[in-house]
């Protein structure tokens, strides 16, 4: 079947065709029925099944594949490295789970897990899953105040956490983050679960703190049965920044998520059981949730859980892992790969990665040069896919195992079935035509996956996603895209990056694009700063390839030039930055997303508000310093 006819039957028959990919999935009960959408814009799928997500990835394998390798821990920060085959890994999740159990935690009840990427996360997501609890992964490292504000929101019972992570070499200590986190909580936990990994001083409250090595050890025979739970009961909660300062908890489900990762894995990712997967995601993102956790295991592959940069011993790290374990399916971010453009390009070649069938790339909008780049470099697909926390799963990318649709440098592809993807204009909400700039939305209801509501908060959830397009009851992504004559999409930026300069609507992303094709540009970010005459223009901060070419100030006069002339001949005076600032890194979360709105703020003068989740602060420090702040 082609995908257009694939993806047309997913939005005419839904019903029918969401009945055919459940059979992906082990239900212990069969649902009574497919979709109940009684209440728009609240979707319940699979209403009356009972399934279990922690079965579906490890208990469902083992009559067939209890040897076989399940998840393969690499740490180039301490040198570890350790695999777990299917059977064993049933084993150490039923310990986490006993002891879960022995601390009162069942069916319902919230788990908060502030980990680093290590086994010990994923054996604690899993028996969440296993017993019916609901877990809340906050990224490692997250500040105390950021983390005192989600352990308020999800109230948990339990913490499991650790001493502490590592990155590019530093210590990171997570105890006494967590320990003023809990301080500055209204909420406090009965018990904190913890992982000493001997690389930082851990003091342990008494009566609260509990240490992980000996709870196992007591639970090493643990037999922990599986909670059936009915298909909409909720499976996890995970945090994402909103226009207010409260974060929303994404809230999932159990069987409908099952099912769309399962889904997902035979059409997308193309990945077959006794394979390897490796997503260099973290487990406090939502690709880490769905591709590092549950789908590879689901689909009966192993997956790797890396902790380590991509540059740590070398840039060549990525590449030695995917020919060590035989990488079959890669997901990785444009960031990341951004990063490697800078260092020698000999590490694309120095291992055999021809294992890997492609490279999934996803989090920031995926230049063309960059595209171009990794695939000739790597010789192998590179398949750009677009989704977000609260889709769970692909909306935009091409579908492979449907159809072998050829991708498009600069487009993450097509609707993927079960989104009804509509372009509309943001004034009237009527659909744009091929080649108008609209808003990405998406009639609902959405598909299996995506998230149910925001946690304890139903209304936030209707006003957040549902009420932006005048006149029409749609799914906003606040994305502005188009369409082209083929019907391939491309995401120009967030509806709120738009710079609107003298009346001219400008994506962000179209200008970083342009400066990003000129061959001196490793990356680049662009924001609107306000301006008296022109509403806003644009400011361009670029890291090159080789500082050295911007070392006088005749050489930055002389590069800042041409890449203004660069925009020019591609987008027209009306896009070019008002000036463009040299920078050796850009400053980023630890998830590698470029923290646009800071850098706007610092351009203007204003306050740059919550920074916990930068990697380097230093990075901010070099705007300040470009625009004389």
């Amino acid at each position: 079947m082609d995908l257009t006819s694939f993806h047309r039957r997913s939005i005419d028959d839904r019903e029918g065709f969401w009945a055919e990919q459940a059979r992906l999935i082990h239900w212990h009960k069969p649902f009574g029925k497919v979709l109940d959408y009684s209440k728009p814009p609240f979707a319940r799928w699979f209403v009356g099944g009972e399934t279990n997500l922690c079965f579906n990835a490890i208990d469902r394998h083992l009559p067939t594949q209890a040897d076989l390798p399940a998840l393969i821990f690499v740490s180039t920060e301490t040198g570890e490295e350790r695999t777990y085959t299917f059977a064993q890994l049933h084993q150490e999740v039923m310990r986490m789970a006993a002891i879960m159990l022995e601390q009162g935690v069942g069916r319902g009840d919230r788990v908060l897990i502030y980990m680093p990427m290590i086994p010990e996360a994923a054996f604690a997501m899993y028996a969440c899953a296993r017993i019916g609890a609901i877990h809340s992964v906050v990224f490692g490292g997250f500040a105390s105040h950021s983390l005192a504000s989600r352990i308020d929101d999800a109230s948990p019972k339990l913490i499991v956490s650790a001493d502490g992570g590592s990155r590019a070499g530093k210590v990171v200590p997570y105890k006494p983050l967590l320990d003023e986190a809990i301080r500055l909580a209204a909420h406090k936990p009965a018990k904190v679960l913890l992982v000493d990994r001997k690389l930082a001083a851990m003091d342990l409250v008494s009566g609260r703190d509990l240490d992980y090595a000996s709870q196992r050890e007591k639970h090493r025979d643990a037999q922990v049965p599986v909670t059936w739970l009915e298909s909409n009961e909720v499976s996890y909660t995970l945090y994402t920044s909103g226009t207010t300062g409260k974060p929303k908890g994404v809230q999932r489900d159990v069987g409908g998520y099952a099912v769309a990762l399962a889904a997902s894995m035979k059409y997308i990712f193309c990945g077959n059981p006794g394979e390897t997967y490796f997503s260099s995601s973290d487990i406090g993102w939502v690709v880490g949730h769905s591709y590092i956790i549950y789908a590879p295991l689901i689909a009966g592959m192993a997956t790797i859980v890396y902790e380590g940069t991509p540059l740590r011993p070398d840039a060549g790290i990525l590449w030695k892992l995917v020919e060590q374990y035989k990488v079959t399916v890669m997901f990785s971010a444009p960031t990341a790969i951004r990063v490697l453009k800078k260092q020698d390009p000999a590490f694309l070649t120095k291992y055999d990665t021809s294992s890997l069938r492609a490279l999934f790339l996803a989090g920031e909008p995926l230049d063309e040069p960059t595209a171009r780049w990794i695939s000739e470099g790597l010789g192998r697909p590179i398949i750009d896919n677009y989704w977000q926390t609260e889709t769970g799963w692909p909306i935009l990318t091409v579908a492979h195992g449907v159809e072998k649709t050829p991708t498009r440098f600069g487009s993450p592809g097509m609707p993927m079935y079960g989104y009804d993807v509509r372009l509309l204009h943001e004034g009237t909400g009527e659909e744009v035509g091929v080649n108008e700039k609209g808003v990405v939305a998406i009639a609902p209801p959405l598909p299996p996956g995506c998230m149910q509501t925001v946690w304890g908060d139903d209304e936030r959830f209707v006003s957040t996603y549902f009420t932006s397009v005048p006149g029409k009851m749609v799914y906003s992504t606040f994305d502005w895209g188009i369409r082209d004559e083929d019907g391939y999409y491309f995401i120009l930026g967030r509806t709120d990056d738009v710079i609107n300069v003298a009346g001219h609507r400008l994506g962000t992303r179209e200008i970083e694009e342009s400066i990003s094709s000129h061959s001196s540009v490793a990356e680049c970010a662009v924001v609107g700063v306000a301006d008296q005459l022109k509403g806003q223009v644009a400011m361009a901060f670029v890291v090159l390839k080789d500082p050295a070419q911007a070392s006088t100030p005749e050489t930055r006069m002389a590069l800042e030039g041409e890449i203004m002339r660069t925009v020019d001949k591609q987008l027209g005076g009306v896009a070019r930055p008002s000036r463009v600032h040299f920078v050796t890194l850009l400053p980023k979360t630890r998830s590698g997303k470029v923290v646009r709105r800071a850098i706007q703020a610092l351009c203007e003068r204003r306050d740059a508000g919550d920074l916990t989740t930068l990697e380097d602060p230093s990075a901010l420090e070099q705007v300040r310093q470009a625009v004389g702040g």
